[in-house]
Parts: structure tokens; sequence; C-alpha cells
């Protein structure tokens, strides 16, 4: 009996003081968790005191708007009072089913004219059927020259914006402008294109422009009027902004849709500042965009100093460059340029360019591996239609390659960005 007792009093010691350690461990890891969690929390109430969070910086442009290997286009191809037809054959000329089209023509066309580009873009069977050519039906008055057209085209660009879906440029063209290559050459020659590049024609040197178009305060009447009427000037002057530096250049251009995007949500309000200003600025298109991209950090380092036409000009330039002619069909060509501009209506080179560069088809549209015209069915004509993914790319994508080479490989190329 003695002795189970005595066994009894070993073990119950260490017992004792282990029951004891055990519960100083828990005590002291539950005491460790809540100080060290204590201190993770100050440390990052801390983080956000010391590094404010803005909305602003929740913005940012999309790395790339698709991740095809074929980009796709959206065109906006606006016109004026007598350029229904025109505008018309250019769309039909433009067109291939990847891309996006918004057509616009201006108040001073007659309701009758717009009423029938309207009809066209609805009742005929290929868009009908693809879906992917609008016209604006909220038309707006544009004034040669006035900052209405820079608004025109930032509301077809939000207009393609809301309902084209995945695009990777947008292109600006008139219904006096034209292609010089097919639309699989120019889907082909860019499927190798970094898609963040801008083409836009541009420089600082603004010159003459300083005290004509800067200075001057002109106002618009198309603003805030139903009635087309031109430009009129206020009689005192302004100096020229300090807040950004000025750069001007050509009013038709290729934008990224990361550059779009950030001109329509104006997350820092530089592209707001510089449209307020250029409301008020002689010939805006010239100016609003090349000063938004090169006063901006994301983007001055994302441009290619052309604006893909062929233009003849006078030296120097005049306010409007000349009609062209069969005269200039080899120079044209030689450019390699994809577009081209002033072209009359039912001018003969059209006919040329359509013949021996183009190959469109007997209802208007430029054959290309989505639809070859030699298997057209005249009941159904677009019912074969193809993989519009699968190019076809002809002699207009070699030349367009030989223009684009030579613009990325140039050595001038990163000097020549916003200079």
């Amino acid at each position: 009996m003695e002795t189970n007792k005595q066994q009894r009093k070993k073990w119950f010691l260490p017992l004792v003081l282990s029951l004891l350690l055990l519960t100083l461990l828990i005590l002291f890891s539950i005491f460790v968790s809540t100080d060290s969690s204590s201190l993770l929390y100050l440390y990052r109430t801390r983080g956000r005191v010391e590094e404010p969070r803005f909305v602003e910086s929740k913005l940012r442009v999309s790395s790339t708007s698709s991740s095809e290997s074929v980009p796709r286009i959206a065109y906006l191809i606006s016109g004026s009072v007598g350029d229904g037809e025109t505008l018309k054959r250019t769309l039909n000329a433009l067109y291939h089913p990847r891309n996006q089209y918004a057509v616009h023509l201006d108040l001073e066309a007659s309701t009758q004219e717009r009423l029938e580009l309207a009809n066209f873009v609805k009742n005929e069977p290929l868009f009908a059927k693809l879906g992917n050519v609008r016209m604006v039906v909220k038309a707006n008055l544009v004034t040669y020259r006035g900052p209405t057209m820079v608004t025109n085209t930032l509301h077809a660009a939000a207009i393609l914006f809301k309902e084209g879906g995945l695009w990777d440029w947008f292109i600006n063209l008139s219904a006096s402008d034209y292609p010089l290559v097919t639309q699989d050459d120019l889907l082909h020659t860019l499927s190798s294109t970094p898609r963040h590049l801008n083409f836009i024609e541009h420089t600082s040197d603004i010159g003459w422009k300083e005290d004509q178009r800067a200075k001057p305060v002109i106002i618009d009447p198309a603003l805030y009027s139903v009635n087309k009427s031109d430009l009129f000037w206020v009689t005192e002057k302004r100096n020229v902004p300090t807040a950004y530096k000025l750069f001007t250049g050509s009013a038709w251009m290729m934008l990224s849709r990361q550059f779009v995007e950030y001109l329509l949500w104006g997350w820092d309000n530089l592209p707001r500042i510089v449209l307020m200003y250029y409301a008020n600025f002689l010939s805006s298109p010239e100016g609003y965009f090349h000063t938004v991209i090169c006063n901006a950090d994301e983007f001055r380092n994302t441009t290619v100093n052309h604006d893909l036409h062929f233009i003849s000009w006078d030296n120097p330039p005049k306010q409007h460059p000349h009609f062209l002619t069969i005269n200039n069909y080899e120079e044209m060509v030689e450019s390699n340029a994809p577009f081209a501009r002033k072209f009359g209506s039912n001018e003969q080179l059209l006919d040329k360019i359509d013949t021996e560069l183009l190959g469109r088809n007997e209802h208007g549209y430029v054959p290309g591996k989505w639809f070859d015209r030699t298997n057209s069915n005249t009941t159904k004509p677009y019912s074969a239609i193809k993989n519009i993914t699968e190019l076809k790319p002809g002699p207009g994508a070699e030349r367009l390659k030989r223009l684009m080479n030579g613009l990325l490989s140039a050595e001038d190329f990163h000097t020549k960005q916003c200079s």
C-alpha cells in the first residue's frame, strides 16, 4: 500500500508541471497572435494613410483589345450634303466582316439624303446578315475647320466602343477618301504590327499657326445652332498655353483602342482640358488629338509619324489638297499608302483603282478570303461566306509592308515621336 502511494507521488508532480507549462504555451501563443494581428492591422492602416488611393489609379487602359492574331478595325466614314452616294462607294470598298463601321452624314445633308443612307445600311443584305455597319442616326452639325469635327469623331468612337465589340484600331475617313489596298492586305499587314501604336502625323513646330490659329479665338455656331454657318472670330487674342505643349498635323489618323479609350474616359482630365481649349481653335481636328497624345505620359512614345494617306498638296500647302486625277496614279501607288484623298465623285481614277488595285466585284465589294466572287450565288450571294479570320493578301500587302517596315525601322523613328 505504501509503495502505491509513493508511485503516485512520482508521476503526479510531473503531470501538474506539464499542465501548467501547456497552459502557459497556449496563453503565450494567443497573445502573440493577437499582438501580431494588431501590428499587421496598424501597419496596413498606416500604409493606407501614407499611400492614398484615388479613383484614377484604378482606371488603366486595356493591354490589348483582342488576343486573336488577326486584328479588327473600327471605321468612321463621314460626309456632308451631296456625299451620300460617294460614302456608299467608299463603305463598300472598305468592307470586311471582321471590321466595324459607323457612317455619318451631317445635318447639312437633307433629311431625304440621310434617310436613303439609313435605308441602305439597314437593307443591304450583307450588312443585315453580319450586323457590323451602323449609321449615326442622331446626326451632328459639322463645320469644316471647327471643333464640331472633333466632337463628331469622338461621338462615332464612343458608339463603336459601346456597340462594336472588340476592335484594335480606329480609323477616321471622309466620303472623299478611298482605299488603295484590300482589307485582306491591310489586316494581314497589321497582324504583325504592335497594336499599341498610333499612326498620327504630328509636329510641335507649329510655325505660322501660332499667330493664325493658336492665338485667335473662334466660335463655331454648330455648337449651339441648328443652322450651319461659317466660323466667326473674337476680337481679343489669347496667349499660347503653358500647361501643355501644342502639336499639329494631319486630321486623318489610325488610333489604337487604348488611346481612344483614354480620350473617351479621360481619367487624368487632360483630354477634357485640351478639348475645351480646342473648342475655340481654328482647324482643331489638326491639333486636338496630336496635343493630347504628345502630352500624355502613357502615349507619347506610341506614335508613328504618318497618317497612312497619299495626299497631293501645294508647296507650301494651302488649306485644301488637290483633287486626285489619273495623272496622280503612279505616284499614288508608289507611296505604298493604304488610303488616298481627295477624290471627286465619279472620278475616273476611282474606276482605275477598283480594277487594278482592289478587284471589286459586281456587288461593289472587294473580294477576299472571306468571299470569293467566282463562287458567288446569284440568289444568295453571301451564303458562302467563309472563316473571316482567313486572309488572302495580294500585291497591296507587299506595298503596305514596305511602308510599315520603312516607318518602324527608320533610324529617326524615336526622334520623330512627339518632337
